[in-house]
């Protein structure tokens, strides 16, 4: 009987599609960015970037270059459409209908899993303030990282 479900395993593994091995991400902050992080706030910049490294992981995922590469990514700034939380805290007479135009900025490097090695580089910032005032806080930071993933994603020429 063990020998029939050990047969049985084998088969279906050997029948069973390899898996794309996922992109190690890892995101860390500029030197301007860090010099806004207290002004922000340490839980909605941490959010940032996760948020950017969970883009780039999900749009990786159509490119099989990036099947087990090494993404290292530097947020290098990010503007947010309205106060953060940390920023209303500390002006009190600030609004949240309060808005502007925002959007961040990414610098990197990838490293396929062959070690061959290229940088990479993103920055958007909305234009036009009529597009600002429906936006959530990091709306516009949150468009650049999006564009960002898929630009790369779409990248032949890792």
């Amino acid at each position: 009987m063990h020998i029939v479900t050990l047969a049985a395993m084998a088969a279906l593994a050997a029948a069973a599609p390899a898996f794309a091995a996922e992109p190690e991400v890892t995101v860390t902050y500029g030197p301007q960015l860090e010099k806004k992080i207290d002004e922000y706030g340490v839980r909605d910049v941490d959010r940032l970037a996760e948020d950017l490294r969970q883009s780039v992981i999900k749009e990786a995922a159509g490119n099989p270059a990036l099947d087990g590469a090494r993404i290292d990514l530097v947020l290098e700034d990010a503007v947010p459409n309205r106060p953060t939380f940390q920023q209303m805290s500390d002006k009190p007479g600030l609004s949240y209908e309060s808005f502007g135009i925002g959007g961040a900025s990414i610098s990197g490097r990838v490293i396929r899993a062959d070690g061959a090695s290229r940088p990479v580089s993103y920055r958007w910032y909305e234009s036009d303030i009529r597009w600002a005032w429906p936006a959530g806080t990091w709306h516009d930071a949150e468009q650049t990282f999006d564009r960002f993933a898929r630009s790369l994603a779409r990248d032949r020429d890792l």
